[in-house]
């Protein structure tokens, strides 16, 4: 199995968006709407195109990772410049080999080596604390309620990126979608049932647990 790693071009488009739905359909919701975020996100301005990557196996596209610009808001209204990772996928064919992993650690690696501050994503505690990331609890970093959730997961990329730094995180509008627009967009692939299943719930369960 030859792996490779490589930036996402234009080519790869459609096939990476087909890929995301396949990843995603039913997952969190009935349906998804990830494919939409990344053919849209591409053309913001908080896109971060040079982090955007894709992972072949055998020349193959099997997955991919998209980073945004986010930011910390302090109470003084500071604003500390981070950034986001999502969507991430690898196609359902090749789950559980460990693909994932290395496109994760390998963009870490990138933003590191551009000397971005800290990445905050949202997620599965579990799927991303191997990396480091950890509770924004930890970091005095909330949502824009003001509260801290165990779903809202942050990573700093050099010693002493987010000392005597608090506040809340605000995340690109990329990522916000209207139902009309993924409907629209999703008629241009082949038709997928959407159902509801306990991913979903498990899905809803986790992403308003506060951290306490």
């Amino acid at each position: 199995m030859q792996l490779n790693i490589r930036n996402e071009k234009p080519h790869d488009y459609r096939r990476v968006e087909e890929l995301a739905r396949e990843a995603f359909w039913n997952l969190y919701f009935p349906g998804c709407h990830e494919h939409f975020v990344i053919h849209k996100m591409r053309d913001h301005a908080d896109f971060i195109k040079d982090l955007s990557f894709v992972i072949e196996v055998d020349g193959e596209i099997v997955g991919g990772i998209f980073y945004t610009h986010s930011k910390v808001v302090a109470e003084d209204q500071t604003e500390y410049q981070t950034i986001s990772f999502g969507p991430v996928f690898i196609s359902p064919d090749y789950h559980r080999q460990g693909l994932g992993r290395k496109l994760i650690t390998y963009s870490i690696q990138a933003a590191k080596e551009k000397g971005y501050r800290a990445i905050l994503t949202l997620g599965f505690p579990y799927h991303y604390e191997p990396y480091g990331f950890l509770g924004g609890k930890k970091y005095n970093i909330s949502m824009p309620d003001g509260k801290f959730y165990k779903g809202l997961l942050v990573l700093p990329l050099y010693e002493g990126a987010l000392e005597d730094l608090s506040g809340y995180v605000v995340f690109s509008n990329a990522l916000e979608v209207d139902e009309e627009e993924v409907d629209k967009f999703d008629q241009s692939f082949p038709p997928k049932e959407k159902k509801v299943q306990e991913s979903q719930r498990e899905f809803e369960k986790a992403a308003s647990m506060l951290d306490e």
